[in-house]
C-alpha cells in the first residue's frame, strides 16, 4: 500500500525510506511501519547515520527485510537484525547508510561497500534537471525522514493555478521554465546594482524535454526582447485571487516583478510567445549560484583572453579556471568582457557555463563524495523557488526521475532568434525574428531533436514514423479531384472556414466544405478509404501534413451524399496555408551549443 493509501496524503510516512540497492545500483523506496522516530539529521551524532564525511558507520540491519530476522538457536531474543536503540526507528537509520550495510552482509567487505557505494551512486544520482540544479535528492533522500522533511523545509513554492500542471511528471513531453531574478536578497548581494530590484526575469531558458526522453533543447530567452505580457491571475500572501493586466510591447524581463506579476505570469507570457505549455517553473536568484557552485567545489570555465571587469569583479587570466561563490556569480554576470558586451553574448557564457556545471554534477568526483551530495540537495533545495506541482522533494525526485537517462550530448542550448529593435535609434532592446524563430518552436512542438539521437527508443520511433510516413508515398490525385469536409477539431475558431477558404481560393481544392467542429483531438488527422489513398497523398502534400496525420478507415457522405474523406484539424494547426509537419533542422542563423561540449568564452 502506498503512502496516501494510509491516509498520509501524497509525502511519506516516517517509516518509508529511500535506500540504495546494491544489486541493481536503485533506489528505492521501502516501507516500513509507525514506530517511533529519530529526529536526529545526518551529521548530529549518535553513530546510527552515516555522516556527510563518511565517518560513522550504520549498525547492522538489512534494509531489504520487512520481517525481523529469526534469532539462531539459543541466541540472544533481540536478534542480529534487532537495534539497540529505538527499536524499527534505529534500524531505518541504519538502512539510510545506502548500500554498505547491505553490500557487506553480501560478503564483499569494505570493498564490497565501496564498490556498492561508487557504482549505485554514480548510476543512480541524477542528472541536472532545469539548468544545472542537479538531482542528489534521490541519493540523499535515504537518510531519514528528519532529513527529508528538512529538505523539504528548505523549498519555497508558488501556486501558478492554471499557467502550470499539478502533475510532476507528465505523460508527453514535459515543458519546464527556468528562472534567474535579479533580486538582491541574501547576504552580499545588496550591493550588485539595483537593490530595490523585485526580481526580474532577467535569465530565462525554456527547457524541452521529448516525450521519449532522449533529448532536450534549452531555448534562451533574452531579458530585453519586446514582447506582449497577458493578463496574468496570482495568488496573494492571503490566499486570495487577484489579475494582473496584461501589457503590451514590454521588455520580456518585466513578466516577473513588475506591478506584482508572479513567475506564473512569466510561465503565460513564454506560451504566448512559443506556443509551448509551460508544465514547470524554477527559479533561483544570485546565492543559488554562489552555493551550487560552492557545494560542488567549483565548476570549469574556460576563458579566451584575459578578462577584467570593474562592474562584475570578475578578473580572470586567458584559459581554464574552477570558479565557485561570488567568482562563479560574477562570471554569469558579466556583460563587458565577451563578445559585443550585450546580453546576447551573456546568454552565450551562461549556456556554456550551466553545460559545464551539468558535467561536474554528473561527474564521478561529485557522485562518489556524500558530503557533496549533502551540499548539492542543501543547496538546490534552499536556492529554488518553484511551482506547487513540483513543491517537495517526492515531486521534484519524480520530475529528475523523468530526466535522468538524457546524455548531455543529446541536451542543446538555443538562444531565441532575435533581431535589433528597429523603432529605436539606440539599441537597446530587440523583437523576435519569426522567420527562424517560427521553425524553432515547430520542432519543440514536433519533438525534433537537434541532435543526432542514438537509442533504442529512438531506433523504435523512427521505425514506427517510416511505416506512417510510407502512406505518403505513391501516386497522388489532381487537386480538383480531391473531395473532403473540413472540420475543427480544437484548433482556433474560425479555422475550419480559414483552411476551407484557402484550399478552394489557393489550391483549387474546390470539392470541399467544412462541417463545423468535431470532438477536440490531439493533432490534426485525416480519415480516408482505401481508393481515396490518391487524393489523401495529394492533400497531405498541400498542407504538409505528417504520415501520422493519415488515417486509413472509411469516408464519409458530403452534403450531395458523395463519398468525402474527413479532414479535422486540431491544436497543431498553425493557420492556412501552414506547414504542420515540423522542419527536420534548426534555421542555420539560431545559435546553438551542446551541454557536452567544452567552449571558450571570447
Amino acid at each position: 500500500m502506498d503512502a496516501q493509501g494510509r491516509g498520509r496524503g501524497e509525502e511519506f510516512d516516517p517509516a518509508d525510506q529511500w535506500v540504495l540497492n546494491p544489486q541493481t545500483g536503485e533506489y528505492e523506496l521501502r516501507l516500513g511501519g509507525s514506530a517511533e522516530q529519530s529526529q536526529e539529521p545526518p551529521g548530529s551524532g549518535g553513530g546510527a547515520w552515516d555522516h556527510v564525511d563518511g565517518s560513522a558507520r550504520p549498525r547492522r540491519t538489512d534494509p531489504y527485510r520487512s520481517e525481523p530476522r529469526v534469532p539462531e538457536q539459543g541466541g540472544s531474543p533481540r536478534a542480529e537484525n534487532a537495534p539497540r536503540e529505538g527499536g524499527r526507528a534505529a534500524a531505518r537509520q541504519e538502512a539510510a547508510g545506502g548500500g554498505r550495510a547491505a553490500a557487506r552482509k553480501q560478503g564483499g567487505g569494505r570493498a564490497a561497500s565501496r564498490k556498492a557505494r561508487k557504482g549505485g551512486g554514480k548510476k543512480k544520482a541524477l542528472l541536472w534537471t532545469a539548468g544545472g540544479l542537479g538531482f542528489a535528492l534521490v541519493a540523499v533522500a535515504g537518510s531519514g525522514y528528519a532529513y527529508y522533511q528538512h529538505l523539504n523545509g528548505n523549498i519555497d513554492k508558488i501556486d501558478v493555478g492554471d499557467a502550470g500542471n499539478k502533475d510532476a511528471a507528465p505523460d508527453g513531453p514535459i515543458n519546464i521554465l527556468i528562472i534567474g531574478t535579479d533580486k538582491r536578497t541574501g547576504k552580499g548581494n545588496e550591493g550588485y546594482g539595483d537593490k530595490d530590484s523585485p526580481g526580474h526575469a532577467d535569465t530565462n531558458i525554456l527547457l524541452h524535454v521529448s516525450a521519449d526522453r532522449t533529448n532536450a533543447t534549452g531555448l534562451s530567452i533574452p531579458r530585453d526582447l519586446i514582447t506582449n505580457i497577458p493578463d496574468c491571475l496570482t495568488t496573494q500572501d492571503d490566499g486570495s485571487k487577484k489579475t494582473i493586466p496584461g501589457t503590451q510591447n514590454v521588455r520580456f524581463n518585466t513578466s516577473l516583478g513588475q506591478e506584482g506579476r508572479d513567475p506564473g505570469c512569466t510561465m503565460r507570457t513564454v506560451t504566448e510567445l512559443t506556443g509551448l505549455k509551460v508544465d514547470h517553473f524554477m527559479m533561483a536568484d544570485f546565492n543559488a549560484v554562489k552555493n551550487l557552485t560552492t557545494a560542488v567545489n567549483g565548476v570549469e570555465v574556460c576563458v579566451a583572453k584575459d578578462v577584467d571587469d570593474p562592474d562584475s569583479h570578475l578578473k580572470l587570466s586567458a584559459g581554464t579556471h574552477k570558479v565557485q561563490g561570488e567568482q562563479a556569480l560574477a562570471f554569469v554576470r558579466t556583460r563587458h568582457s565577451f563578445g559585443n558586451q550585450g546580453d546576447l553574448d551573456r546568454i552565450k557564457v551562461q549556456q556554456q557555463f550551466l553545460g559545464s556545471l551539468a558535467r561536474q554534477l554528473k561527474s564521478e568526483d561529485t557522485l562518489t563524495s556524500p558530503k557533496k551530495l549533502y551540499k548539492v540537495a542543501e543547496a538546490a533545495t534552499d536556492a529554488l523557488t518553484v511551482d506547487s506541482g513540483i513543491g517537495s522533494i517526492t515531486k521534484l525526485m519524480s520530475l529528475a526521475k523523468e530526466l535522468q537517462h538524457i546524455n548531455p550530448k543529446n541536451i542543446t542550448f538555443v538562444t531565441l532568434p532575435v533581431v535589433d529593435n528597429p523603432a529605436e535609434k539606440v539599441k537597446a532592446t530587440v523583437v523576435l525574428n519569426e522567420a527562424d524563430a517560427d521553425p524553432l518552436f515547430a520542432m519543440m512542438k514536433d519533438d525534433v531533436s537537434l541532435t543526432e539521437v542514438n537509442s533504442k527508443k529512438k531506433a523504435e520511433a523512427n521505425k514506427q514514423k517510416a511505416a506512417e510516413e510510407a502512406r505518403l508515398k505513391g501516386s497522388k490525385s489532381e487537386a480538383a479531384d480531391i473531395r473532403v469536409e473540413v472540420f475543427n477539431g480544437g484548433a482556433p475558431t474560425g479555422s475550419a472556414q480559414g483552411e476551407l477558404t484557402w484550399l478552394q481560393t489557393n489550391q483549387g481544392v474546390n470539392k470541399s466544405s467544412q462541417q463545423g467542429d468535431a470532438p477536440k483531438q490531439k493533432g490534426t488527422t485525416l480519415e480516408y478509404a482505401a481508393d481515396q489513398a490518391p487524393q489523401a497523398r495529394k492533400l497531405a502534400e498541400i498542407m504538409g501534413l505528417p504520415g501520422s496525420a493519415l488515417k486509413p478507415g472509411k469516408s464519409i457522405e458530403n452534403d450531395q451524399g458523395l463519398p468525402a474523406m474527413k479532414l479535422v484539424l486540431g491544436p497543431d494547426f498553425k493557420g492556412p496555408g501552414i506547414s504542420i509537419t515540423a522542419p527536420k533542422e534548426a534555421p542555420k542563423n539560431v545559435a546553438r551549443q551542446e551541454a557536452d561540449k567544452k567552449v571558450c568564452a571570447s
